[in-house]
């Protein structure tokens, strides 16, 4: 009986990532065909190869995303898993399908070049996020420039713009200079959009303080943030020298707050922070300070 209410939220929430992934698919293809398409502006990755294939040998751009997407499919799904590689599927469906159904939909922007790329950009990321946030894709060539990471001394992000630059020199065989240059600027606000909606427009940063006044920051962070804070022992690696290192989770709206407690408490303290791709668990969620 545990069992099957333990299975049976899974299931549920598995089929709402899959129709949000789907989403997404269907509010990229809004993008490409109502916005950046009509006025010769492209995307980039395997999307963007699309595009110009389409344009070049006249075959529905909904036909080439399956079809390029598929050896990217297999890698994924050997690299990164079963689950991920049936949302993917999923997205790209949708995007294929989207693409072809609104093919014939007149475009919302027409001529203005800023308007165009800074609106086609913000819909493309939305969709792509939407789908990445969900654990699928809907393209191709970052599940590819994962694998090209394992192999060679570069991060996934320089090896997906470095992909990006041969998309964006194919693209500019159809679409000319103006056109490839525009697409890089869309696939940039793209790239914006996915990350906040992936991290949120709030996300989370790590502060970790060495200072002389411990105690005190943690009482005045718990008293005028809400947040609580965990203590570690240091040394100094020169003067051997015991500190108490403090580690605080905060919401980045309270970053400007919190460097001006550390500064009013202690304006020599040692101050490292890091951003924070996710928090889960513990006692992270603030309480009233009100």
């Amino acid at each position: 009986m545990s069992m099957k209410k333990t299975h049976k939220p899974q299931k549920i929430r598995k089929t709402l990532q899959g129709l949000m992934v789907m989403i997404g698919g269907i509010i990229a293809a809004y993008g490409l065909e109502t916005v950046l398409i009509p006025n010769n502006v492209s995307d980039g990755g395997v999307t963007g190869l699309s595009i110009v294939g389409s344009q070049l040998f006249n075959v529905p751009l909904g036909i080439l995303i399956t079809v390029l997407n598929i050896p990217f499919l297999w890698l994924g799904y050997k690299q990164i898993g079963r689950t991920f590689t049936i949302l993917s599927i999923l997205g790209i469906i949708s995007l294929a399908a989207g693409t072809s159904f609104m093919h014939h939909i007149p475009a919302i922007i027409e001529g203005d070049t800023l308007l165009v790329t800074v609106v086609g950009g913000i819909i493309l990321g939305l969709g792509m996020g939407l789908a990445l946030r969900n654990g699928g894709a809907l393209d191709g060539i970052d599940m590819l420039a994962v694998l090209l990471s394992r192999k060679l001394p570069f991060g996934t992000s320089d090896l997906i713009l470095f992909l990006n630059i041969f998309v964006f020199i194919f693209v500019s065989t159809v679409f000319g200079l103006q056109g490839a240059i525009l697409s890089a600027i869309a696939y940039f606000i793209a790239s914006k959009v996915i990350h906040i909606v992936e991290v949120g427009l709030s996300g989370s940063k790590t502060f970790q303080i060495i200072t002389t006044e411990p105690d005190l920051l943690v009482k005045t962070i718990r008293d005028r943030l809400g947040r609580s804070a965990t203590y570690k022992e240091a040394y100094g690696g020169y003067s051997h020298e015991k500190f108490k290192e403090i580690t605080c989770v905060i919401n980045r709206l309270e970053e400007t707050k919190l460097k001006e407690i550390i500064n009013e408490i202690d304006e020599g303290a040692f101050v490292t922070v890091y951003d924070v791709a996710e928090v889960k668990g513990g006692n992270f969620s603030k309480r009233d300070i009100h």
